[in-house]
Parts: structure tokens; C-alpha cells; sequence
């Protein structure tokens, strides 16, 4: 795949969830641009959890960096470097129903092949992609998705005007502030955007 620097497979993983927690009781991959999505999504489904779950339920942007050093889903990460090439990854919410996720995911043969500008361009990339979704889902899902990255361009746009920074590195500190406060990307941009002091949520 080559609309994106860094990025040698992507595809789409759909997964219901029955019960509390994360489940991959129903996961699909749709639309792999390969055999090799396929396996990292057979491999979260073997596991039961891994990036795309939590780009879900719990930070809506997973980005692994290199997958050799990730500390995260240890198992994933050792059967992921013994059966895939991949060794960095991003996955980006699409849509959440409650009940149903969709999530963009990229994969890099590269560690550190994803990197900020390439993370900042796969916004733009997943709204293309929750557009596609859409046409077989409710408007509602799309809406929630397009509001996503909106927030996101405003606050991006903000940080642009008052510190004279170029667009990549608006969103670098967008996404450092959401690391350093331990709040998912998006939430970062909501206060930015409505002008809330970005004050960290208490997590460990």
C-alpha cells in the first residue's frame, strides 16, 4: 500500500462485542490490502486483544512503534514478529456503536515506519474509509467518525495560528500533550477546541 509513506499492508477490522471487556468473539477483517492484515487480525482474535481493540474502547490511536520493544500484549507482539513481517503498526477508530467497532489499521515492515506525519495523514485516510463503511451502516457512526476528525483539524489549526508551527508539527504536540495527560487524541483536541484547560485525567 503506497497512499501512505512508511505503510506496506492496511485493512479494516470489524468486531462485536457480546460481553464486558474486550471480546474478539466476531472479528472480520475487511478489505485487506493482503494476506498480512489478515494474520495480525487472526493473531488479535487468537489472543484476544491487541492494538485495534484498544484504539476502540480505550484510546480510540494505538501506535506501535516497534513491535520487538512493545510491552504491550507481549504474546501478540511475539507471535506477530515470528509469523508477519510487520514491526510498527497504527490503528485508528472508525466508528463505535457501542456494541460494533470498526478500525483502520496500517502496518509497517519497518519499525518506526509510522511515524508522525504519517499518523497525522491516516486521519484523512480514515475518513475515506468510515465514508466507505458508511454506505452499509447508519449515518449516525460516519457522523461520529467525521466529528473525530474535525475536532482534531480545528485544534490543529489553533496551535498553528498561535504558535506559527506548520501542520505536522501541530499535531506532534497534539499528540504529545495526549501522552503526557494520558487522554486519547481526540479528547486532547475536544478541549483544545473548546478552549477547556487540558488538564490530565488521573489514570496511571
Amino acid at each position: 500500500m503506497k497512499l501512505l509513506d512508511g505503510v506496506d499492508h492496511a485493512g479494516i477490522t470489524l468486531v462485536r462485542r457480546f460481553r464486558a471487556g474486550h471480546s474478539a468473539d466476531n472479528l472480520e477483517s475487511v478489505a485487506p490490502t493482503g494476506p498480512v492484515p489478515q494474520r495480525f487480525d487472526a493473531l488479535q482474535h487468537h489472543y484476544g486483544e491487541g492494538p485495534c481493540f484498544d484504539a476502540i474502547w480505550t484510546h480510540q490511536t494505538v501506535r506501535i512503534d516497534d513491535v520487538g520493544s512493545e510491552a504491550r500484549w507481549p504474546r501478540l507482539m511475539a507471535a506477530a514478529l515470528e509469523q508477519t513481517p510487520v514491526r510498527s503498526t497504527l490503528a485508528i477508530q472508525l466508528y463505535t456503536d457501542g456494541q460494533e467497532l470498526g478500525a483502520l489499521n496500517l502496518f509497517s515492515d519497518t519499525a518506526g515506519g509510522i511515524d508522525d506525519e504519517t499518523e497525522e495523514q491516516a486521519f484523512n485516510l480514515a475518513t475515506h474509509a468510515a465514508i466507505a463503511l458508511s454506505s452499509a451502516r447508519r449515518g449516525e457512526q460516519f457522523s461520529s467518525a467525521l466529528a473525530s476528525r474535525d475536532l482534531i483539524g480545528q485544534a490543529k489549526g489553533m496551535i498553528m495560528e498561535r504558535f506559527d508551527l506548520d501542520a505536522i508539527a501541530a499535531f506532534r504536540l497534539i499528540r504529545t500533550l495526549s501522552q503526557e495527560m494520558n487522554v486519547p487524541v481526540i479528547e486532547v483536541a475536544r478541549r483544545l477546541a473548546l478552549r477547556e484547560p487540558p488538564v490530565a485525567d488521573g489514570k496511571d
